[in-house]
């Protein structure tokens, strides 16, 4: 034979899983620092400059990350520092200038760094339904309602940001709160 034991899969319980034994947190922590870049949009430059102390303070304070703006590559740059302990800080920071960077408000956006459970998510109405032309632009319309009024009962039932940036949507929330809103707006 060649060595293959043919019954091994059909035996209920005869191979072992792996059993390793839970990394600590400066285990995980590698001594090289990492690096995230998340690009500035040319019509968010203006707010970007408006907000930037509101943005620089909670990374460098809360997260104790290295941030600046790359105005060649028009870019902001994350840096992980030898004071920064939590692995998920970077990655809350990138969240943190993404979602600001999509339109949503700067104390919205905050709720990223602070609480562990917030998402955010972006699809286009054209993912949910192919409209064009005026169709797509009265589908808009449904959705913002007269003078923002259904946007905001769809956030305040669900407790949800939602921004509309022409034929996407943005939303930033919890898992299931944010799935409850998708299905709102894709019922309109």
């Amino acid at each position: 034979s060649s060595g293959i034991n043919a019954e091994w899969p059909l035996r209920p319980g005869s191979h072992k899983k792996p059993m390793f034994p839970a990394l600590s947190a400066d285990k995980l922590k590698s001594n090289k620092s990492e690096f995230r870049k998340v690009p500035i949009p040319p019509h968010r430059y203006t707010p970007l400059k408006e907000n930037w102390m509101k943005l620089y303070t909670p990374i460098v304070e809360q997260l104790k990350l290295q941030i600046r703006f790359n105005v060649k590559s028009r870019n902001v740059e994350l840096k992980s520092s030898p004071e920064t302990t939590d692995i998920t800080s970077l990655q809350k920071a990138a969240d943190f200038v993404r979602a600001f960077t999509l339109g949503f408000d700067i104390d919205d956006c905050l709720a990223l760094v602070r609480l562990d459970d917030l998402f955010l998510e972006t699809f286009e109405i054209a993912d949910v339904k192919g409209l064009k032309g005026d169709h797509l632009a009265r589908a808009i319309g449904r959705i913002a309602g007269k003078g923002g009024r259904t946007k905001y009962t769809i956030e305040n039932v669900t407790k949800t940001r939602i921004v509309l940036a022409d034929s996407k949507i943005h939303i930033l929330g919890s898992f299931q709160n944010m799935r409850i809103a998708r299905t709102a707006i894709c019922n309109l």
